[in-house]
């Protein structure tokens, strides 16, 4: 018997401390950029987008390699990128931590559409509420006071 697998994910990570790094001059730069460390780990990017302080991922995952080893892989090589082409303002980190959903073949196109209306969803809601209300969709325990760092002064 053949083995198939079509292992499709909506990942979301942060910016560190939420910070707007993320600017339209180089939106599209970094999107290619972690698309190509996707496809270099066998997958397939689906769709890209997101807003100034964090990004969504529509994503196909090779079984070869571990959902956690592929996501630390693009935020490691994309922070070091961005860091060494100067890109952002001030020294570029994503957020500790991520979310990484499965996906069924019937509901991809509705999350396409909702990772394409980023922009739009944004104005209504912050991320925090965005990514809370996904954690609880998929019946994820979790403690508020652990869920995002926060930035402390002094």
């Amino acid at each position: 018997m053949s083995t198939f697998t079509k292992l499709t994910y909506h990942i979301v990570f942060a910016t560190k401390h939420r910070a707007p790094m993320i600017t339209n001059d180089i939106q599209g730069r970094l999107y290619e950029y972690i698309g190509g460390i996707i496809r270099a780990k066998n997958g397939h990017l689906i769709e890209i987008g997101g807003v100034t302080d964090h990004v969504h991922i529509a994503t196909h995952l090779s079984p070869k390699f571990a959902v956690s080893d592929v996501i630390r892989d693009i935020k490691g090589s994309s922070s070091m990128w961005m860091n060494s082409e100067k890109l952002a303002q001030g020294h570029f980190e994503w957020q500790k931590g991520y979310g990484a959903f499965t996906v069924s073949h019937s509901n991809l196109d509705s999350v396409q559409r909702y990772i394409q209306n980023q922009e739009e969803h944004h104005r209504r809601r912050t991320f925090e509420d965005e990514y809370i209300e996904f954690l609880n969709r998929h019946q994820i325990a979790f403690k508020r006071e652990y869920l995002f760092e926060e930035e402390h002064h002094g």
